[in-house]
This record gives C-alpha cells, sequence and structure tokens, in this order.
C-alpha cells in the first residue's frame, strides 16, 4: 500500500513491499518511508529501531530527508541484502512451508530443517579486495544488518558508507550450525565469518544457486552485484 502526503511516499509493508516499489519506481525523487506491516520488517528497523507507531509518524512528518544507497543484484534492486546459499534455500522452502505455517512460523520451520539438511555450495567470491574460492554455508552481500526478522548478519553495515558488506559463512558442522542459529540474533557468528567491504561482488557456482534479494527469491550461477551509492532519499 502506499500513502502520498506533503509530497512524500509512505509505504506501509514489510521488506517485499518495498523492494516491489524500489523496483517498480527506481527512479522516484521523493522522500521515503516505510510503515512495519509484513513479516519481514528488517529494512525498516535498520533506519527506524524498535520505535513505536506514534514514534515513526512522527518522523515520517518531521524528519528531515537523507540519502541511502540501493544495491543491484541481476538488474534488480534491492535495499537490505542479498542471500546466497543457506537462507536462499530457505527463502524458497517457505513458499512450500507456507501451506502448514504462516508468518515467522514458515520461517523458522525452514530454518530448522535446513540446519540439519542444507549441503554447503562451491561459491568463488570476487571483490575489489578480496578473492575466496570454497565450499561456503552462506554468503549475505548487506546494505542493511538484519534478516529473517531477527537475525543479526551484518552488524557493521551502514546504509550510506557507498558500501556493501560482504559476510561469508565457510562450510562448518552440524553443531557450528546450531551455535550460529543461536549467536546470529547478536553477531557472534562473525567469529568464525569472512568480512570484507565492497562496492562490487561477483559470485559464480558450478550449478544453479538459490538466492534472495530483500527475501524475493532468484536462482542463478552468476551474480553481479553493485552499489548504487545515494539513491533513494528517505526520512529517518
Amino acid at each position: 500500500m502506499e500513502l502520498t502526503a506533503y509530497s512524500d511516499i509512505w509505504i506501509v509493508g514489510g521488506d517485499g513491499t518495498l523492494n516491489y516499489f524500489i523496483n517498480k519506481y527506481h527512479d522516484c525523487k521523493l522522500p521515503l518511508f516505510i510503515f512495519m506491516g509484513g513479516t519481514g520488517n528488517d529494512f525498516a528497523w535498520k533506519l527506524y529501531g524498535n520505535k513505536n507507531f506514534q514514534d515513526c509518524f512522527q518522523i515520517a512528518l518531521n524528519a528531515f530527508p537523507k540519502k541511502i544507497d540501493a544495491g543491484i543484484c541481476n538488474e534488480r534492486y534491492f535495499l537490505n541484502g542479498v542471500g546466497i546459499g543457506f537462507d536462499g534455500e530457505i527463502v524458497k522452502s517457505i513458499r512450500r512451508d507456507k501451506i502448514l505455517f504462516s508468518g515467522h512460523l514458515a520461517y523458522y520451520a525452514a530454518v530448522i530443517r535446513k540446519i540439519f539438511f542444507f549441503k554447503e555450495k562451491e561459491l568463488e567470491v570476487n571483490t575489489n579486495q578480496v578473492c575466496w574460492k570454497e565450499r561456503s554455508f552462506m554468503l549475505t552481500i548487506a546494505n542493511g544488518s538484519r534478516y529473517g526478522g531477527g537475525f543479526l548478519v551484518a552488524p557493521q553495515s551502514m546504509v550510506d558508507d557507498g558500501l556493501l558488506d560482504v559476510v561469508l559463512i565457510p562450510r562448518i558442522s552440524i553443531l557450528q550450525r546450531l551455535n550460529l542459529l543461536l549467536g546470529a540474533s547478536k553477531g557472534k557468528h562473525l567469529k568464525i565469518a569472512r568480512i570484507t567491504k565492497s562496492g562490487y561482488v561477483s559470485v559464480r557456482a558450478n550449478e544453479k544457486l538459490y538466492a534472495h534479494y530483500d527475501g524475493e527469491p532468484i536462482g542463478a550461477k552468476t551474480f553481479e552485484i553493485s552499489i548504487v551509492p545515494s539513491k533513494f532519499l528517505f526520512r529517518y
């Protein structure tokens, strides 16, 4: 849903709604504001934290618009980030699990199943700074910080620094996967992660990989990802 007020655009919904909007209106120059309204509100959390509706409404009316970065993955815009590997498989599985579960239950059902049965993929990751080639559990290219309604995957990310945070979790044991799941909400997974920042990321594999951008599913063997500095205006 979109509401127009004072020449701004107010969006009510989650990350998927916001992603739909920025891809349909990618040349929008008006200030934007998003009210949390879906099961995935991680980018709104990045901008507004845990503020209640009344506080958010005042921000929508009074905050000065600021420029934020966007990313592009295979010619599709995203704001929060891209997940390849484990979390890409989760997004794919959620579509099936929604037959039995709804909302966060579908997400957690997919997470628990994939913790035990997901097989790591051979990835070649190239940025302006590093080259990684190894079997990997998950790869996150982040503009935001949080995913899945509470997993703090890239806690150091900033939406206005002109860079993407690249977080790779290498091949790990089942026990390490469980510890990662328990510690990700506090960023403890970074102890085993490979981390860099870059304006460009190329990811290649020998097989089709499932991934997501802002929670929207995508499948490919190659992902070309780059930052678009100061792409959109948000009040926050």
